[in-house]
């Protein structure tokens, strides 16, 4: 996939957008790829960096270290509650190059298209992957497009890779979780997953439960400002809470102490999710970030995050301390203490 200033080739006619649907010829190189490109792809994607039309994007970086993170994208359903394989490409690649205090400049994205795939949705996805780019400010400039087998692709995959730029004087890391230092979480978790599951399951409930799915870049530039020492930040996706404070917690070598009612959990998941069996803990979120900083910067930087919008139910959920064996504990709503394990197998399959 690329744009480009050149004259391009002079088509047939329109592509059929409408009712059309991916054939294996548009995949071949040839004249209907490069149709599929300029009429769905460039039409909403375009800009100056994707029109050079290489293999590639050149740029100038910005004064700064270089971040660079890629994902991968294979979610079923393609649309949800909220949100679509679309901007959640978008939304993933930007906050995991933001969580090390990135600010994100460019996005490439690859696609793999299943042979059948309807057009119509194909410009569906590519229309909200645009519109997340534009409300970011981070754009495509690169990318790629494949096509496999009726049956080998299940619809759409997308793999994008991000890369930013990091100011001098930030550090933030997984392994800098020190004794003494409080967590806070930035909203209501378990959104995405059981978003995904109540579509996944044609399961009806009497609030619609939608995908938290956000860039959440601004929100860390925010939290930046306020408090320029914070220790650690990660996006809990897949495993959910649970599993990606336990990534901490070995990482910085450490224990956590978490209390479950200061978890910010919404009443329509927390029961959705006692009607299917699963713990909040461990479903997968999409627009929420984990921030571990020293205890005393910790209301201000809770202030930070409640004057953003989307940070506007964070919370502070417990403390980080010495503990050999790096284990995760949480002391429960009945007043008890159990340990917070990682996930044990696939528990929400394709949420992202």
């Amino acid at each position: 996939m690329a744009g480009s200033d050149n004259p391009r080739p002079r088509y047939a006619g329109r592509l059929d957008i409408a009712h059309g649907a991916v054939d294996m010829s548009h995949g071949s190189g040839g004249r209907a790829m490069a149709q599929l490109i300029d009429e769905l792809f460039r039409a909403h994607l375009d800009n100056v960096l994707l029109a050079q039309g290489n293999d590639q994007a050149l740029f100038t970086p910005p004064p700064g270290r270089l971040a660079i993170s890629t994902d991968g994208h294979v979610i079923s359903p393609l649309f949800f509650p909220g949100g679509d394989i679309g901007c959640l490409a978008v939304h993933g690649t930007i906050n995991d190059v933001a969580m090390c205090g990135a600010r994100p400049l460019y996005l490439a994205a690859g696609f793999i298209l299943e042979e059948g795939l309807p057009l119509a949705d194909l410009a569906r996805i590519v229309k909200s992957m645009a519109a997340a780019c534009n409300a970011a400010g981070v754009p495509v400039v690169t990318g790629d497009t494949k096509v496999v087998e009726r049956g080998h692709g299940d619809g759409c995959f997308i793999t994008t890779t991000g890369v930013g730029v990091l100011a001098d004087g930030i550090d933030i890391a997984g392994s800098n979780a020190r004794p003494g230092d409080a967590i806070l979480v930035s909203g209501h978790i378990g959104d995405h997953g059981v978003a995904i599951m109540s579509k996944r399951e044609n399961l009806g409930f009497e609030t619609e439960i939608r995908s938290d799915t956000a860039a959440l870049h601004d929100l860390v530039a925010a939290m930046l400002e306020a408090v320029p020492e914070i220790h650690c930040l990660r996006d809990p996706t897949r495993g959910g809470l649970a599993n990606t404070l336990n990534e901490l917690a070995q990482q910085s070598q450490v224990g956590m102490q978490i209390r479950e009612p200061a978890i910010p959990v919404r009443p329509e998941v927390a029961a959705a999710c006692e009607l299917l069996g699963l713990d909040p803990l461990n479903v997968a979120n999409e627009g929420k970030l984990i921030a571990i900083c020293p205890a005393e910067h910790a209301e201000r930087l809770l202030a930070a995050m409640r004057a953003h919008p989307k940070g506007e139910h964070a919370a502070i959920i417990g403390e980080v301390f010495e503990d050999a064996h790096h284990f995760v504990q949480m002391e429960t709503a009945f007043g008890g203490n159990r340990i917070v394990d990682w996930l044990a197998g696939e528990q929400l399959p394709r949420i992202c």
